[in-house]
C-alpha cells in the first residue's frame, strides 16, 4: 500500500511562490515515476509535472520555466516549486504515482490571487 500526504498550499498573489510537499511512503519509492496533478473549479484534473526515477522530467506546457519538480529518495519526498504564480494557477494540487495501481493523495489548495 502506498500513501502520498501533500502539503505546503495557500493563497499568494499574482507573482508569489509557493513550494508543494509530497511525502510517500513504501520502500519502493526510488525506483517509481513521481506526478503532479492539478484540477481547477470546473474543470477536469490535468497533468503537471513529472519526475523519473533517474531524475529527468517533463512538464505541461502552461508551466514550463515556472515550476520546478524535484525528489529526495532518502526522505521519500516530492517537490513541486511554483514561481511567478498566476490565477490560471489556482486549483487543488494532488500528487501521483503509479505502483501496480493508481495512487492519490489527498490534495492541496493553491489559491492566487489577482
Amino acid at each position: 500500500q502506498v500513501q502520498l500526504v501533500e502539503s505546503g498550499g495557500g493563497l499568494v498573489q499574482t507573482g508569489g511562490s509557493l513550494r508543494l510537499s509530497c511525502a510517500a511512503s513504501g520502500s519502493i519509492f526510488s525506483g517509481a515515476s513521481m506526478a503532479w496533478y492539478r484540477q481547477a473549479p470546473g474543470k477536469q484534473r490535468e497533468f503537471v509535472a513529472r519526475i523519473f526515477s533517474g531524475g529527468s522530467t517533463t512538464y505541461a506546457d502552461s508551466v514550463k520555466g515556472r515550476f520546478t519538480i524535484s525528489r529526495d529518495n532518502a526522505k521519500n519526498m516530492v517537490y513541486l516549486q511554483m514561481s511567478s504564480l498566476e490565477p490560471e494557477d489556482t486549483g487543488v494540487y494532488y500528487c501521483y504515482t503509479f505502483i501496480f495501481a493508481a495512487y492519490w493523495g489527498q490534495g492541496t489548495q493553491v489559491t492566487v490571487s489577482s
